[in-house]
């Protein structure tokens, strides 16, 4: 299930036209050669979370928004815009349900040459179907 929801997440991401526009690139690892701004899986991990009579799974899954901006905010509009397209992300998946969603944490860095890297960290519970 992790895998698939990986491949959810970054399709439903790409599908929105507002981060779209915003982003040259959504995708499951870091681009070998895109301009910035971009957003990428950093890294997912999963556990059992199974119940009586399903399979599930606990998946943490870790995007990072890489783009430029010296002021602090520069990508506070684009975080914010993400984090709505994937708070909602339809429970009914193919193969698996949405059991919850929850944002854990998030972190950003100023890197060298006036970028800025943001991570944010969700929690998503899975049902087979």
């Amino acid at each position: 299930m992790e895998i698939a929801l990986r491949s959810a997440v970054i399709a439903w991401l790409r599908a929105d036209p507002g981060l779209s526009a915003q982003l040259n690139a959504v995708v499951e690892e870091v681009p070998q050669r895109t301009a910035l701004p971009w957003l990428a899986i950093a890294a997912s991990a999963s556990a059992d979370w199974s119940v009586k009579d399903r399979p599930g799974r606990e998946v943490r899954l870790a995007l990072e928004l890489h783009c430029r901006g010296d002021k602090p905010d520069s990508a506070a509009s684009l975080v914010a815009a993400i984090e709505a397209r994937i708070s909602s992300l339809p429970a009914a998946q193919p193969g698996f349900q949405v059991v919850t969603a929850q944002f854990l944490r998030a972190r950003a860095e100023q890197r060298a040459s006036n970028t800025r890297a943001v991570l944010l960290e969700y929690r998503f519970r899975l049902l087979a179907d």
